[in-house]
This record gives C-alpha cells, structure tokens and sequence, in this order.
C-alpha cells in the first residue's frame, strides 16, 4: 500500500516544472482536468507556493460549463517568450485589455486566476450579484471587514455605484475588484486554509454552544462589585483562525473585563521586551499548587509563576519601568490592540476603581513581595499596584479577544493585520506557562483533558489557544468554585473530545475524532489503492518525464505521512 499526500506532490512537481528551461516558442497542452499557471496572467513562481495547482478547480461544474473551459478542449501552457511575443503582437494591434484577454485564450493559453475564481462563485454564468459574491466568501471564514481584503471591498463598494442597478457584476468589473487580494480569495475559495470546511467546522461549534448553554450552575464573581453585575446568562463565544476565518456565537459583542486573562498578555509583553533571562531572574515557571491569591513564594523568595497574583504583580513591574503609569497603560494597549487586530480594547473605569477600593489583599501581596525585595531596585510598589488593577480593567469583547488568542497561535503574527506582535520566544514562553499554570487549581486537571494552553478570569473569560490553528475565547460570568467559568470549562472538554486538538492526540492514529484541519475532517493520513495510484498518476501526466514511481523502500519520509516519488537525475 502506497502512501501519498497528494498536495506537497503538487508542489514540488510544480515547482521543479517551474525550473525547466523555456525551449522558443513551444507549448506543453493537458487535459482540461490538468491545470497550471500561464506566464502571462499572473506569476507563477510568486502564487504557487499558496495555490500549488489548479487542476481541483476545473473539475467543478462551474469551470466545466465555463465558455473557456469546454468539455473537450485542452488547455495548453506557453513558455514565458511565446507569451511575449503575442503580448507585443497585441500591442501592435492596439487590442484592448479585454480583447486581449480573449485572444490570449483563443491562443490557448490559461485564464487568470481572477477568470477562474468568477466562474466559480458564479457557477459558469456571465454575471453574478454581488452578495452571491459576499455570502461565498462567508462560507469561506473570511469577513468582509477583513482588514486584508479592505482594497477589495472598497473597490467593489465603488463599482457597484457605476452599475446599472447597482447589484450585478460581469467577468471584467469583478477581476477589477478582487485582483488586489486574489492570492487570499483563491486560497479560500480553494479551501487552503487551516480548516479547509469551515462551515461544517463552525455548526459543530454551534452545537457545543448549544450544549452547555443548558447548564445552569456557577456564581457571578461578587466580591468585586462591578462584576456582580453581569446576568448569569450571558454566554459567548469567538474563534479565529491563523488564516483569520472567524466564527463567533452568543453575546460575542457584549465588552467584559480581561481580569486574570491580561496575565499572559503582560508577561509575554514583558518577555518580548526584556527577554526570558531577565524576566525570569524576578519571577520562576513553576505551579504553586495554592491559591492564586496567596501570600506565598518558592523557596528562592520568588513568586512562583506569573499566572498567579504575586507574580503578574512582579512582572508588572517590569513593563516600561521608569515611565509614569500614563505611559505604561498606553504602551500595554497598543500591545493589545495590535494583538486584536485593532479590534475593540476598551477600559472600564469603574471597575478599576472597584479592583483598588477592594484590593486589600493585592496590597497585601504587594507589601510582603517588597519586603522580600522581589521588585526590580527603585520600584514604587503602590505605584505599581494601581497599574496592575488598570491592566485587569481592560475591556474585549469575546470577537476581539479571540484575534488576540488567534495572534499567541500564529506565533506572535496577528492573523487579520499580518503584523508581528510578539517575539516568537515570548510567545512560546507565554504558552507554555498557560498550559501549566493558566487555570488556576485546575490547571493539571485541564492540561490532562483538554491539553491546550488556557487562561480564565474571574469576569468568566476563558482564553484558550490551539497552537498554529486558531484562538478561541469563551465567555460567560458564572464561576466553578476554583474560580473558572462553568460553561467556559464545558466547552473546552467537549471541542477536544470531537476534535484532534489535545497536544498528545495522535494525528495519524486516532481514529475516534475529527481533524478539521483536512478537507471533510478525515485523517492525516490516506491510503490509495492499485485504482487510486493510476488515477494520480494521470493527474501529474505533464510532470511525467520528471517522475518516476518507485518501491516503498525508496520512499522520502516526511513529517506527517509518506510521500513516494522520486525526481529522475535527468531533471535535478
């Protein structure tokens, strides 16, 4: 049994295609279902890194219905100088941009990928409404709020203006809106992000939603009198993707203070700025095994993580030290609403007035980690204190808290902007003490059963990360007695009981659960048949002078499944 994983065949067949050496003027033809890139739409070497081949989308109806893609005609690829010189020879003739994308056609060279993603959404007919366009993306993950796609948007909001009724678009006004952003609407639409079905994905979210929305215990927060506030009812919750597809469900637009979720935000802030040695010179990387608000240090006087109180006070102190508290909430909120995809970061002052009006304890903690001498040499404890109880006021939202978790999952990259945030060190670091340390006395219990870097609140946040897949944030005001939110908490087991994202499931093996990170949520890895292995054999029939079949025992491993082929010397 041959083991295949068909995409990464594609891509390196492709590429090594790619460094062929042009021969004049001669042209390479396929089949209608073998598709690559023309030279003269777009380049090649720049977008098929993300797209590999096309040969999955004329195997649609769209494409088969399309004028350009008769049943029976075959597409053929020119090599970069043929393409020229009918470029030149149109010019000559003073064809238009549009005539000339017919005639290139007509010469039989490959439609632009914008032609191709039109009569996709537009299932082979000429024109198509715009929302037919919008509800596509949709389904996508994508939003067109998006802050990738706001030159698409924008240029699509101004062409409707112009139309005759204000709705339709034809082939030519639709490449003029979408070709800014095409490499990101055909990774989409060819189902190239992370969780390729994302609506199946996402109403499976929506019945986790559903289920623990039924449970009833908890208690709101109350000794902070802000939060008591809060209706028990309230239920919420948000996910983004490392490719930015968003899904959110519930009260997801409803603002409710970070809390304890800021912790891991301020300490990878103070990592990315400081470095892990100096950082953890004032605070250690163990659990306490205690309280999270108990006057109590390691045996080196240290408090022991920075997830518990003691030690977000610590390392609040080490953020922008010298600069006033102005200064300091300032640059931490501009940390943050980078993190969020400049989404909403808000602060709710009564809160914070409630945390220092009600914060003996903290001063507590503070006066005893002075007296240890735990803060860096100059430091205003109370000073430092007030700046604490501002970071644990912030206001999200569970829509751009989720973007935040999304950013720690892609790396300290945000998803929606592209910007990186954070050092690669910081975030690692931040994950890891999240997975031992974020959830209170129940971190063991939950690393165990759920195995995913998480951090709660007191507010009822849950923030939770499934490293280089997406961030998710839960939200709902009542509290187990350990101090996590109820819903929040069920939730959480139930994802990791239907879907493959426990730090210790098995990718490969574990038949039992989905992997929504493959196309229909089967497994990693496939095996094809004698009928399987000629079938993809005929898919790469114009890479065939490069490739030849061989043993298992020849076989390149990599690190998902295996892949066997081998690149004739000949062509190396």
């Amino acid at each position: 049994m041959l083991h295949f994983r068909f995409s990464t065949v594609l891509k390196e067949l492709f590429e090594a295609t790619l460094k062929r050496p042009s021969i004049g003027s001669r042209q390479t033809c396929l089949p209608t279902r073998h598709c690559c890139f023309g030279a003269s739409s777009v380049d090649a070497r720049a977008v098929s890194p993300q797209l590999k081949v096309l040969h999955a989308a004329v195997h649609r109806p769209a494409f088969r219905t399309a004028p350009f893609a008769a049943p029976f005609r075959s597409y053929c690829t020119k090599t970069e100088g043929a393409a020229v010189e009918l470029d030149d020879q149109l010019k000559k003739d003073g064809v238009g941009n549009e005539a000339a994308s017919d005639k290139r056609r007509n010469a039989g060279i490959l439609p632009s990928l914008e032609d191709l993603l039109f009569y996709t959404v537009a299932e082979g007919q000429e024109t198509m409404p715009a929302h037919k366009f919008l509800t596509a993306l949709k389904a996508t993950g994508l939003r067109s709020g998006d802050p990738r796609l706001k030159e698409c948007m924008e240029t699509l909001k101004e062409t409707l203006k112009n139309t005759s009724d204000g709705v339709t678009l034809d082939r030519h006004l639709f490449k003029k809106c979408v070709q800014s952003n095409i490499v990101l609407l055909t990774q989409a639409f060819r189902k190239k992000f992370v969780i390729p079905d994302f609506q199946s994905f996402s109403s499976h979210i929506d019945e986790l939603y559903e289920s623990a929305k039924n449970l009833s215990g908890g208690q709101v927060a109350d000794y902070i009198p802000q939060l008591a506030r809060f209706s028990p009812d309230l239920w919420a919750v948000s996910l983004c993707t490392v490719d930015g597809q968003r899904h959110t469900v519930g009260d997801t637009k409803v603002p409710f203070c970070l809390q304890s979720c800021v912790k891991p935000l301020k300490y990878a802030v103070a990592v990315h700025d400081h470095g892990t040695e100096f950082v953890h010179s004032f605070i250690g990387k163990e659990p306490s095994g205690l309280r999270f608000n108990k006057l109590f240090l390691n045996e080196d006087d240290k408090p022991h993580n920075p997830m518990v109180n003691a030690g977000a006070i610590v390392c609040t102190s080490l953020i922008k030290q010298g600069a006033g508290n102005a200064e300091k909430f300032d640059y931490v909120m501009n940390f943050l609403k980078k993190m969020a995809g400049n989404e909403y970061v808000g602060f709710s002052n009564a809160t914070f007035q409630s945390e220092r009006e009600s914060g003996d304890r903290n001063f507590a903690i503070g006066y005893y980690l002075k007296e240890k001498k735990c803060f860096p040499e100059g430091t205003d404890m109370t000073s430092v204190l007030d700046f604490y109880f501002q970071l644990c006021s912030i206001e999200v939202t569970c829509e751009s808290a989720s973007v935040m978790a999304a950013t720690l999952a892609n790396g300290g990259i945000c998803p929606i902007t592209g910007e990186r945030v954070l050092s690669p060190e910081a975030v690692r670091n931040t994950l890891s003490l999240m997975h031992s340390c974020g959830m209170y006395d129940f971190s063991g219990q939950f690393a165990f059963h759920v195995g995913l870097p998480a951090k709660s609140g007191v507010a009822g946040g849950i923030l939770l990360v499934v490293p280089n897949v997406m961030g998710i944030m839960c939200w709902s005001p009542p509290l187990d007695k350990l101090g996590n939110s109820v819903r929040g908490i069920q939730f959480c087991t139930d994802l990791v009981e239907l879907f493959n994202f426990h730090n210790y499931d098995n990718l490969r093996h574990f038949a039992k659960k989905h992997d929504p990170r493959r196309e229909g949520g089967d497994q990693r890895q496939h095996s094809f048949g004698p009928m399987d292995y000629e079938s993809l054999q005929q898919e790469l029939a114009l890479k065939a002078p490069l490739w030849k079949k061989v043993s298992p025992t020849e076989s390149h491993q990599d690190s998902s499944t295996t892949v066997v082929y081998r690149m004739d010397n000949a062509s190396k």
